[in-house]
């Protein structure tokens, strides 16, 4: 089995990392480099290698870029190279997606090429890769589009919040009142869409009036007729629903 092999890093020492190991592969007849994003997805729409090592993070036009524009249906066994982003990486993982962290050793650059070999020139297992690289595309996709910095207005001037310095959030009719570890804003929205636009991974609806910072939950202790009381890091105790807890504790993983 002769291969045709695309490396895409927009860091010529990545990329030469790389291809110095595949030359080293008796099955790789061809190999073709592209330092950015635009290149690469031009490559792939006309040159179909059997396999694409794609970095991740290349300015412009990033590795999940490429795959978007390309469709993921139609990429060539991909392992992804990446200098460590632990969503990207547990998504991958989630899916069965192969991928490389830098810097990477011999040994595991040659299991990633391996598995990547056993895709190429089978239909079944090509389509189920693709499969499992829609579903992590997805899961990263909908990360990009939580929001890190709230905009919280107050009379003339607007103050910038990290969403993850809120301890909690409570409903209050047509506001929702965002609780730091010093001080509260208030803000205009309902707490349902400001849910929407919060990670669910990081953000718990622990009642129908109260969202919680899970990462700030320093304990869970029970109360009475199935409730709990969450203890806050900054010493606040706050009632959780016997409805939501199951879903809670699943999401803290407890």
């Amino acid at each position: 089995m002769k291969l045709s092999v695309l490396v895409v890093d927009d860091e010529p020492i990545a990329r030469q990392a790389v291809t110095r190991l595949l030359g080293d592969d008796p099955d790789v007849a061809q190999l073709t480099e592209c330092g950015d994003g635009a290149s690469a997805v031009a490559a792939l729409r006309a040159g179909s290698p059997d396999l694409v090592f794609l970095d991740i993070q290349m300015p412009a036009m990033s590795g999940l870029d490429v795959v978007r524009a390309v469709g993921a249906e139609r990429m060539p066994a991909t392992v992804f190279v990446t200098a460590y982003e632990e969503y990207a990486v547990k998504a991958f993982e989630a899916h069965a997606v192969d991928y490389l962290v830098k810097p990477f050793g011999r040994d595991r650059f040659m299991l990633a090429l391996e598995r990547a070999k056993g895709r190429v020139g089978r239909p079944a297992v090509r389509g189920e890769a693709s499969a499992r690289l829609l579903q992590a595309l997805d899961a990263l996709r909908r990360r990009d589009q939580y929001i890190e910095r709230i905009p919280i207005r107050d009379s003339e001037q607007i103050t910038f919040v990290d969403v993850s310095d809120i301890v909690w959030i409570k409903a209050s009719r047509n506001t929702v009142l965002i609780h730091l570890a010093d001080r509260v804003h208030e803000m205009r929205e309902t707490m349902s869409s400001l849910a929407e636009r919060l990670d669910p991974r990081v953000f718990a609806r622990v009642h129908r009036s109260a969202i919680v910072n899970v990462r700030r939950v320093q304990a869970v202790h029970p109360w009475f007729n199935g409730h709990h009381v969450l203890t806050m890091d900054t010493g606040q105790k706050l009632r959780m629903s016997r409805y939501q807890h199951e879903a809670f504790l699943k999401l803290v993983s407890l």
